[in-house]
């Protein structure tokens, strides 16, 4: 007696996901027709017949990504959260989306509720203070796991780990402000032992070489970029470049420097990190660290894609590349 074709047979077929074929038998409307044409053909060439009995008992859920994110009041986050949930709508996938709030508790809430629900895979850029535990409970329920821009769990084997260059990003802006002349650059944000802040320091401390760096170091957002530059403003300390942890700082420093007299392009160089939208609409125009974070979010997933659809699992560590926006606060000096 010949096979029975299975729901992997049409998927096969049609040059489409296990997942894509569930979601047009579930009738979702998140299927392009061209889609769900090319799978029903599909079906009829193999005489595939649909159990719905059996369907059942597996669940409904088979097309469904978990997207667990940190922080998404932040734009960066934002930002990759909605690239990769088009990405994944493009594809015939739903995704549930959650927001942390960096609060690892949270975290680990929205996690198991998840796989009790029966998600798919998971992607998630981890609360700061989360250790690897809520990986293991991933581990256990067997879902492919991807982390993204923070590393909570070192067994990248299991549980790759996707980000962005941003050593050399720091690296780059550092040199840039040497050779426009700046002869005592500081680093303003980012909290104290993480890993994060020290990535983004890495390229800074090198360029130093020998000396000593000057750094202020607090929450990254606009509020501390505000009263970091009312500190520098009433202490400059020889200070004529500064080099943010990200935008959101840089930003609060521009509001506080001009409280203060101080302008940004003049008097003081200024540079951010991640290049958020509002970088360019500013004034002055801010120069950042561009980490394009929607190309990133479109990344990470067609590899969580591809490693759902045929089993190729992401390298345990990628880089993505970033490159140096000089703007008005960095490059020409337009403030008279």
């Amino acid at each position: 007696m010949a096979k029975r074709p299975t729901i992997i047979d049409v998927a096969h077929h049609a040059g489409v996901s296990k997942s894509t074929v569930s979601l047009v038998l579930q009738n979702s409307p998140l299927v392009k027709k061209a889609t769900r044409t090319r799978v029903e053909e599909s079906m009829q060439a193999l005489n595939y017949v649909y159990n719905r009995t059996a369907a059942n008992l597996r669940g409904a859920e088979a097309g469904l990504i978990g997207l667990v994110i940190n922080d998404l009041r932040n734009p960066f986050f934002a930002e990759f959260a909605a690239s990769a949930q088009m990405t994944f709508a493009e594809h015939g996938f739903a995704t549930v989306i959650a927001n942390t709030d960096e609060d690892i508790d949270i975290q680990a809430q929205v996690i198991a509720s998840m796989v009790e629900h029966g998600v798919s895979a998971l992607i998630i850029s981890p609360a700061y203070g989360d250790e690897g535990a809520v990986f293991e409970r991933i581990g256990r329920a067997g879902l492919p796991a991807l982390q993204v821009l923070r590393m909570a769990s070192a067994d990248t084997a299991r549980f790759p780990f996707a980000s962005l260059d941003y050593e050399a990003g720091s690296l780059e802006a550092a040199r840039h402000l040497v050779e426009s002349g700046a002869q005592k650059i500081a680093f303003v944000g980012g909290l104290p032992d993480r890993a994060v802040t020290q990535e983004r320091m890495a390229g800074y401390r090198a360029v130093l070489g020998d000396r000593q760096p000057i750094t202020l170091l607090g929450r990254p957002t606009r509020a501390f970029g505000r009263e970091a530059a009312l500190r520098l403003s009433a202490d400059r300390q020889g200070i004529d470049a500064v080099l943010c942890f990200n935008d959101l700082v840089a930003l609060g420093m521009m509001a506080g420097f001009a409280e203060a007299g101080i302008a940004v392009g003049r008097d003081i160089a200024l540079i951010g990190f991640d290049d958020i939208e509002e970088c360019a609409l500013a004034f002055p125009k801010l120069s950042s660290v561009h980490c394009d974070i929607g190309a990133f979010g479109r990344d990470a997933a067609a590899t969580m894609l591809a490693w759902l659809e045929t089993g190729e699992r992401p390298p345990e560590r990628h880089l993505s590349p970033v490159t140096l926006m000089v703007r008005e606060t960095s490059g020409r000096k337009v403030i008279p």
